[in-house]
């Protein structure tokens, strides 16, 4: 009953450095939780809204449906997640890339979100600025990253995806 009693008192004495920490709203945009208090500030009601999203289950049907405020064209994206697939694919990546097709540079456009009509620009324009982006034999996955991010970012039409690198 003590070591309850204790744990209780450390996770409410940590809950407003967590909510200082993560932001304004830590519970998404979307959900019945979101749509209840929204526009509440506070612990409380970012507390209360995630515990409504997580309990009714309401929140995965609602990015599901696209309802309770949800859309399901939402991009969910995170550069670490791109660096580390750099990292274990960097010599088969660099093979796809250097002829602008293959599994590891499909599987690249798919993880930083690249739409089916801008696949074939993006497969070009890592075949040709192959040299670009993997300036060396030893280049480090954070040159390689921000190699492709710069070829990204200078074209147009890819420019967009530059930001999930």
């Amino acid at each position: 009953m003590m070591k309850m009693k204790l744990a209780l008192a450390v996770l409410i004495a940590a809950a407003p450095m967590a909510a200082m920490a993560a932001g304004e709203n830590n519970i998404g945009s979307c959900g019945w939780g979101s749509k209840v208090f929204q526009g509440q500030r506070g612990i409380a009601p970012q507390v209360l809204g995630a515990t409504t999203n997580g309990t009714s289950g309401n929140q995965t049907f609602a990015i599901s449906s696209g309802t309770s405020g949800c859309s399901q064209d939402g991009a969910v994206s995170s550069t670490w997640k791109t660096a580390m697939f750099i990292d274990g694919n960097k010599e088969k990546l660099a093979q796809d890339m250097s002829k602008g097709s293959g599994e590891s540079l499909q599987s690249l456009a798919q993880l930083i979100g690249v739409k089916d009509a801008d696949k074939a620009a993006f497969y070009r324009a890592t075949k040709e600025n192959f040299a670009q982006i993997f300036g060396s034999e030893s280049a480090s996955t954070e040159q390689i990253a921000a190699g492709l991010k710069q070829v990204l970012a200078a074209d147009s039409s890819l420019a967009q995806y530059s930001a999930a690198i």
